[in-house]
């Protein structure tokens, strides 16, 4: 049996049901990473500015790798409108802060000159700020700053609470409800795995990288072709951020994190996080006085692994995620292979954020077979072959050990996803979800209709390297929000919230702080733990 095909029993009891639409109204999140710019186009080298609020303690606007790289993240709604609506909103705030700087509109970064121009994230003198910090520099250690300087953005899905009892009682699951839900949640996590490739194809916009990418590692720039004098590409590829050059490294291939089962996971997870690897250890933790990363693990944390979907549950202060996913279950996934939708001044559209989420309910009501190895290094073959090679005429995917034609396996994903899509219009006349489908049915058949192939033409008509579309683009949206401007009360409650997050870090600050390292060994071993997460 094909995976993600019309034949799933999950699907077809709820269709059957009186109840189909208990599939709408699941909560979407979106977080934002976008790189801050000078006036010339280089990666800012000012702190994150104050008006914004203390990276640390802000809820809605924080830093990611780079004190540069800003993050924006919505509350979750059940209405993508609303969490778009509330995107724009903080992109509003932003741009009325930002001065001359701009919000860098792709996903690969320009502008760099170097590992060293990129500033690494500071949080503030407490414990838990200095742990972000650390983190971060051991990142550098271990795969280059350049890698983390990439943004992209992570698209948070929680299935509607209602659903579980519904299926559990349908399918006469002997679990209880939380085990059947992380059941549930895997399987949505394993098909994703199989067919996540289409987001990239779809979506990717990101065909080509500025050569200032490569300066601290000059010898990987030979696997490309040359655009221009600034500019390498790959004449097919769709998302160069999600291939090998983006953030992935030789000691996280070998891992073989389980997702058969939550217990699996946990396991797997947890034990990269607690063996040592030579090569990390040989950096040493604390030289010289400074700490160069948290340990010498194959994984500082659970947040190093990368993947392009992750199990969430909302943790608790100072709790690892990796207990909390053990002792309450799957909140939501975090599908974390979406470029920056350099044509949409917020970086991703509606009809995107509604094929998503009808694209993860047809993983949630597929049938989802265990994963074994041969298949992990499949999906990695297929996702890589998109990332590099995805608009290539006749190019030909794996799937359940047979060749297909991506079109063909592209309209097979389509086609299962109309019934879902079918349900979550519920009433609607405007049928918003088939519609952003259809839209998606037309890219599948037309590699020319995609971003990448989209934004190549650009560099190609215009005669102008990758950096200068970038920066092109980042202007557009700069003066999208320049003409607009947020109403008094929305724009207060941002200047308070930043006032807020400011007052709530100099509170963490001001509390007696344990020596350093015994505030780790308490974090990493979970004992008498109080304080605020370190992610």
């Amino acid at each position: 049996m094909s995976h993600c095909n019309n034949s799933s029993q999950r699907l077809q009891r709820l269709l059957d049901s009186d109840q189909p639409t208990i599939l709408c109204g699941g909560l979407k999140g979106i977080e934002k990473e976008s790189l801050r710019i000078a006036s010339n186009g280089k990666i800012a080298q000012t702190p994150h500015p104050a008006p914004l609020g203390a990276a640390l303690t802000h809820p809605y606007i924080t830093t990611d790798y780079s004190e540069a790289l800003i993050e924006l993240i919505t509350p979750p709604f059940a209405d993508i409108k609303d969490t778009l609506a509330y995107l724009d909103t903080i992109h509003l705030f932003v741009h009325s802060q930002l001065g001359s700087e701009l919000l860098l509109a792709t996903s690969m970064p320009c502008g760099i000159d170097g590992d060293e121009s990129i500033p690494i994230a500071e949080y503030g003198s407490s414990n838990v700020g200095r742990m972000k910090h650390v983190y971060r520099q051991g990142l550098w250690h271990r795969y280059g700053r350049t890698m983390q300087a990439i943004a992209g953005i992570h698209f948070n899905y929680s299935v509607p609470e209602a659903l579980w009892a519904v299926l559990l009682k349908q399918e006469s699951s002997p679990l209880d409800l939380n085990a059947f839900t992380a059941q549930a949640y895997f399987g949505l996590i394993r098909n994703f795995q199989r067919i996540g490739w289409i987001i990239l194809y779809l979506f990717g916009a990101s065909p080509a990288i500025c050569k200032n990418f490569f300066k601290s590692r000059p010898s990987l720039m030979a696997q490309f072709e040359q655009f221009d004098q600034g500019t390498v590409y790959h004449p097919y590829a769709t998302s160069l951020r999600m291939s090998d050059i983006g953030y992935k490294s030789k000691n996280q291939a070998s891992l073989k994190i389980d997702y058969n089962s939550i217990e699996g996971y946990v396991d797997t997870l947890t034990a990269a996080i607690s063996t040592p690897y030579p090569e990390y250890e040989k950096l040493g933790v604390l030289v010289n006085g400074e700490y160069q990363q948290l340990n010498g693990n194959i994984l500082q944390i659970e947040n190093e692994f990368y993947s392009t979907i992750r199990p969430k549950q909302i943790a608790e202060s100072c709790e690892k995620p990796t207990l909390a996913l053990k002792r309450r279950g799957v909140r939501y996934v975090e599908m974390r292979s979406l470029d920056l939708d350099v044509f949409n001044p917020i970086g991703i559209d509606e009809n995107t954020a509604r094929f998503i989420e009808a694209l993860l309910l047809t993983c949630l009501l597929t049938d989802s077979p265990a994963v074994q190895d041969t298949d992990r290094q499949t999906f990695n073959n297929n996702q890589l072959a998109v990332a590099n090679t995805g608009r290539k005429p006749g190019l030909m995917l794996e799937k359940n050990g047979q060749k297909i034609l991506l079109q063909d396996w592209a309209n097979d994903i389509i086609e299962s996803m109309q019934p879902v899509c079918a349900i979550l219009d519920h009433n609607n006349p405007d049928r918003p979800y088939s519609l952003a489908l259809q839209e998606q049915q037309a890219v599948a058949n037309n590699p020319e209709l995609t971003a990448s192939a989209q934004i190549l033409q650009i560099l190609g008509t215009e005669k102008i390297p990758f950096a200068a579309f970038g920066i092109n683009q980042s202007r557009q949206h700069q003066a999208y929000f320049a003409g607009r401007q947020l109403d008094s009360a929305a724009h207060q409650k941002m200047l308070d919230m930043a006032r807020q997050s400011h007052a709530k870090q100099q509170e963490i600050e001001a509390a007696p702080q344990l020596p350093f390292q015994e505030f780790l060994n308490r974090y990493f071993s979970q004992i008498g733990c109080k304080d605020h997460d370190p992610a």
